[in-house]
């Protein structure tokens, strides 16, 4: 039996996600059956000090040999680095996957992959140009759940499939969580690339994209047609968006409905405890898929056969036996599965995923470009632009 391949990480930024990222990935990959890949963290930086590179490398007990840098153009040229994390902001996502790409380094950046479609061709350009790995992270997309329903899909198992809704909502006293005029969090500060449908939204617009659009064959795929509803917070982020789009062809050949739904001011579970399942329903001729939240890290789902598609003698008491209840455990966090992609295709000489391409990832940002114009929501300019470099 040949030795998995080892898979050298470096990772950009030490926030919250980029510490749950570094935890996956030293979590052994016997404990999800994977016995071909494997991964070590060998760096990690931060922006303000290497003091605090090294205490995020101590806290997600990575090797001692791991460097910690206190700068990323310090990372980049590390040669004991083979692919760089981005779990920097969505504004910095550009400029930061940028400089890597252009040192040579293959890069999995955090989602939302950048702020408009503009900055996403681009990279994607550099990647061809550079002949290096290149993927957004949606780690959802790479869950044994994910895999399991998008293959019903795809083998027929729901006939036509002509609806989904999908939802991430977090229902929020916004102001005393952010705070209100000239709030510097995050979530709603638009010089951040702030608001709901790029943090929160792009995992019910992943749910539409899945199952909609990445189950047809390439050749018949076609971009949605897109209607949003927005409401802004006072710092003109968006806090609710609804959006509707439109797939001219879906699973079984007929059009098909995603609705995408995200908040700040309601939530999809609104007592914590999963009262409200589900958070995806996929609708088909021949049944439903009900997904229980949350969109980002889902680990239940049920198979719901339509009236006519089931077999009438296991109907009892009024109650479809047939209704088929699937539990998917993780390990860790889940974001180990997009990791093992990455090694996968970077150990094959891939330059992208089949799972999260190029071309789906623009085609997401240029959905998201399309509720951004209705609904008005502008950013500044230095986190719009594609001009390299830009201090921000």
């Amino acid at each position: 039996m040949s030795s998995p391949h080892t898979i050298r990480w470096g990772i950009l930024a030490t926030g919250g996600i980029a510490e749950k990222f570094a935890k996956d990935l030293m979590i052994d990959p016997s404990t999800r059956s994977v016995s071909d890949i494997k991964h070590t963290v060998t760096a990690a930086a931060s922006s303000s000090s290497s003091s605090r590179a090294k205490h995020f490398l101590e806290t997600c007990k990575c090797p001692p040999s791991a460097s910690a840098y206190g700068s990323y153009e310090e990372l980049v040229k590390d040669p004991n680095v083979d692919i760089i994390y981005v779990a920097t902001p969505h504004s910095h996502h550009y400029q930061n996957t940028m400089l890597c790409l252009l040192a040579g380094k293959n890069v999995l950046c955090e989602k939302a992959f950048t702020v408009n479609a503009t900055q996403a061709k681009r990279l994607v350009e550099t990647a061809k140009e550079k002949k290096l790995f290149l993927m957004e992270a949606v780690w959802t997309r790479f869950f044994p759940l994910s895999l399991q329903i998008r293959k019903m899909i795809e083998n027929g198992d729901l006939g036509a499939v002509h609806r989904v809704i999908a939802d991430l909502s977090f229902g929020q006293d916004v102001e005393k969580t952010w705070g209100a005029d000239g709030a510097k969090h995050r979530m709603v500060n638009p010089d951040l690339a702030g608001g709901a449908m790029l943090d929160l939204g792009v995992y019910p617009l992943t749910w539409c994209f899945q199952t909609l659009y990445h189950t047809v064959p390439t050749t018949l795929r076609k971009p949605p047609s897109v209607l949003a509803a927005v409401e802004k917070y006072t710092t003109g982020a968006d806090e609710n968006t609804s959006i509707l789009l439109t797939f001219p062809s879906a699973p079984g050949g007929k059009p098909a409905h995603g609705v995408a739904l995200t908040s700040f001011r309601v939530a999809t579970d609104p007592d914590g405890f999963n009262t409200a399942r589900p958070a995806i329903r996929i609708q088909g001729t021949k049944g439903e898929i009900q997904v229980d939240g949350p969109a980002f890290r889902p680990t239940h789902y049920r198979f719901i056969p339509a009236a006519d598609d089931r077999d009438p003698q296991v109907v009892k008491a009024g109650r479809n036996e047939e209704v088929r209840e699937v539990e998917c455990e993780i390990p860790g966090q889940g974001m180990f599965w997009e990791a093992d992609e990455c090694g996968r295709c970077i150990r094959d000489g891939k330059l992208e995923s089949a799972g999260m391409g190029w071309e789906e990832s623009i085609v997401i940002m240029e959905t998201m470009d399309e509720v951004r114009r209705q609904g008005g929501i502008k950013y500044p300019e230095k986190i719009e632009t594609i001009e390299y470099p830009v201090s921000l």
